[in-house]
């Protein structure tokens, strides 16, 4: 509990200051209204909250010396892995000029780090194929894709006030729920941790945008999230290896999806930005009318219940997580099940516009 407070704090400080501070730094940190397709905010806003998260956790990591912790190193090393992919973020962040492979490498740095100096690797998949990844030259290939990924899908749904936070905390409860079923106590305390971090940043994100993550929150809460789920699995053989993939498959799906249609449909780069992810259809599509009038105010409120909307997709696959956590074939039928229902919701919202859109010819 300690160690959550003092996180919690350090994040929440940091935030402030830098908040309330920002006009002197404005034409470094601020991120305009306009100057880009996924720019939803009304005002220039900080977006370096990627570093109250990165406060947080090193707090977090402090006190886990202070009370001489037996997994301090561990989560120490972790922590020092994360430094690329989260300094190559934040050079974003401050510049806007870091490309997407430079940052898309640094990940894998980061993500080789950790399976390296801290044995992280995906052991098994609880499919025919396990076999393969006894080859360990295997296992770090798709470790280090999988840790890499993740980074860039916490980053791909980062777009709305919460979102990203908010789906994140959610992740982390259910890994720190099953790590108390366990009696996991590093991946119980790494999950606190961050969930506390997080908190920090998403009282002052959430619901009126005062701060944004940035690429170097996105990129460290992505990071850490896939670490600790890889070694949830890897440490407790009783542990279905589905059970952190129906966690995050709304990320790792809306990643995948995104590619398909950005690379294969469409035929233009996967790094390139559009205005076709899922919440921003909902944004776009469905809460549009709810909310009348485009003054502020009711942009940044319909900026904030697209979050909800997210979340509740988020609920729908946490919930048989966390119930059936050692069930390989449920998980994997309710995994199918929730990548199904976003491809109908996905056609159900585009055909949605597009019958408003053949309405408005027809009246007009």
């Amino acid at each position: 509990m300690f160690s959550f407070i003092i996180s919690f704090l350090a994040s929440l400080l940091i935030c402030f200051l830098i908040i309330r501070y920002s006009h002197l730094y404005g034409h470094i940190i601020l991120d305009p209204v306009k100057g880009g397709p996924q720019k939803f905010h009304t005002k220039p806003t900080p977006r370096i909250g990627g570093v109250a998260v990165f406060g947080g956790i090193a707090a977090g990591t402090i006190v886990f010396y202070l009370q001489d912790k037996d997994f301090k190193e561990l989560f120490a090393i972790i922590f020092i892995c994360s430094l690329p992919l989260f300094l190559g973020g934040l050079a974003e962040d401050l510049t806007k000029k870091i490309s997407a492979k430079i940052r898309l490498l640094l990940c894998i740095v980061s993500a080789l780090l950790v399976c390296f100096i801290a044995d992280v690797r995906i052991v098994r998949f609880d499919l025919l194929f396990d076999d393969l990844l006894k080859f360990l030259p295997v296992s770090l290939i798709i470790t280090t894709l999988a840790i890499a990924g993740f980074s860039n899908a916490i980053n791909i749904i980062d777009g709305f006030n919460g979102l990203a936070s908010g789906v994140s905390i959610i992740i982390l409860t259910g890994l720190a729920y099953v790590a108390f079923k366990v009696n996991d106590m590093f991946i119980l305390f790494s999950c606190t941790v961050l969930i506390a971090a997080i908190a920090g940043f998403f009282v002052w994100n959430y619901p009126r945008g005062l701060i944004f993550l940035g690429d170097s929150g996105a990129y460290l809460i992505g990071f850490f999230i896939a670490v600790i789920s890889v070694l949830l699995v890897k440490r407790n053989p009783q542990v279905s290896s589905w059970f952190p993939m129906l966690l995050v498959v709304y990320p790792v799906w809306e990643t995948l999806f995104s590619i398909y249609r950005r690379k294969i449909k469409k035929g233009y780069s996967p790094s390139k930005a559009d205005r076709l992810h899922f919440h921003s259809l909902v944004y776009r599509r469905i809460l549009k009318w709810a909310f009348g009038p485009k003054d502020a105010k009711y942009l940044t409120r319909r900026n904030s219940t697209t979050s909800v909307y997210l979340w509740g997709l988020t609920f729908i696959s946490f919930i048989p997580a966390v119930l059936f956590w050692q069930q390989t074939l449920i998980l994997q039928i309710c995994t199918v099940l929730w990548i199904l229902m976003y491809v109908w919701l996905y056609r159900k919202i585009v055909r949605f516009k597009i019958r408003e859109i053949k309405n408005r010819k027809v009246f007009s």
